[in-house]
């Protein structure tokens, strides 16, 4: 079984830096804690969360809390999760998945929130740890999030590059911050080309963007590109323009958000604003532990670029 001399002889560091890597990361340069990291994969070597805990006067457990229905999610929450997972490891941390009913249960140094809405204000602000929200708000809680403005501007944009005379915007029917940045990336590149607006908010189910579609269709003539707010009602938009016989993408383009997964399967395969759901957890985890060891500081804001994958469904 490994030990912290086998790590640092096979690092070429001495002990203490074994142990400033493990205990006390932020001190230690990003070369040598690779060094470090390499050494402790190569010999199966796992620190005593334990004896790390006691030592830090911390539990080292990060609390996630979902507060969404993950059934309307499909396997975003898994890339989640994994980015989440992975970075608290680097630190000997461990990742605890709560519900609402046993957020109290077990004592944690700090929280992860996910799936917030308006009316949980006051239970966020009653949480009695650091905590970082994935999710862009209006509470003034530090949060993790894709720049939805720009990524909807850059596919309203390309939508336009694209020759498509009419864009329509579909969006997701919650008062929230992350759908309004959606919408105002949409709305303000419409208005720069001096374009009208379409706007139309739904449920986030396929089944509703197809409704929508199907009894709008001769509302939305040829070389019309459909911009929704997320690759769910994008899935349906598609099935109901090819149950009309309409020429994707020649006569109707469409473009969705997310690219976890549900792009994929779609036929023909859905142009997208792929976030980057991994990174954006690891992400949570480095804010939460540098709240952590702030006492609590507020580490702001960090938002992520999504990218425009292309499919089938655009010109």
């Amino acid at each position: 079984m490994a030990t912290l001399n086998d790590v640092a002889k096979r690092a070429n560091v001495s002990k203490m830096t074994v142990s400033r890597v493990i205990n006390h990361p932020e001190q230690v340069t990003d070369e040598l804690k690779e060094l470090v990291y390499e050494a402790m994969r190569e010999l199966s070597y796992r620190p005593n969360a334990a004896a790390i805990a006691l030592a830090n006067n911390r539990t080292q457990i990060i609390k996630l809390l979902i507060l969404e229905e993950m059934d309307t999610t499909e396997p975003y929450y898994m890339f989640l999760l994994t980015g989440i997972a992975n970075e608290l490891d680097k630190y000997a941390y461990s990742l605890q998945l709560l519900t609402h009913n046993n957020i109290q249960i077990g004592d944690s140094d700090g929280f992860i929130v996910c799936g917030t809405r308006k009316e949980d204000e006051d239970f966020i602000h009653g949480l009695d740890k650091p905590t970082v929200l994935f999710g862009q708000n209006d509470m003034g809680v530090d949060y993790i999030d894709s720049d939805n403005e720009e990524s909807m501007a850059r596919a309203t944009e390309y939508a336009i590059e694209k020759g498509y005379e009419t864009v329509v915007y579909i969006g997701i029917d919650v008062d929230e911050p992350f759908a309004h940045s959606r919408e105002k990336g949409y709305t303000s590149v419409m208005r720069n080309h001096g374009k009208e607006t379409h706007i139309y908010n739904l449920e986030n189910r396929s089944r509703y963007s197809a409704a929508f579609i199907r009894e709008n269709w001769d509302a939305f003539p040829k070389n019309t590109l459909f911009l929704c707010a997320s690759d769910r009602l994008g899935l349906g938009v598609i099935r109901e323009i090819k149950e009309h016989g309409g020429d994707i993408p020649n006569d109707y383009g469409i473009i969705g958000h997310d690219g976890v997964f549900l792009d994929q399967i779609a036929y023909p395969n859905l142009t997208t604003l792929k976030q980057s759901i991994t990174e954006m957890g690891a992400a949570c985890a480095r804010m939460v532990l540098k709240k952590v060891k702030e006492e609590g500081k507020s580490q702001g804001n960090q938002l992520f670029e999504t990218e425009l994958k292309l499919g089938g469904t655009t010109r």
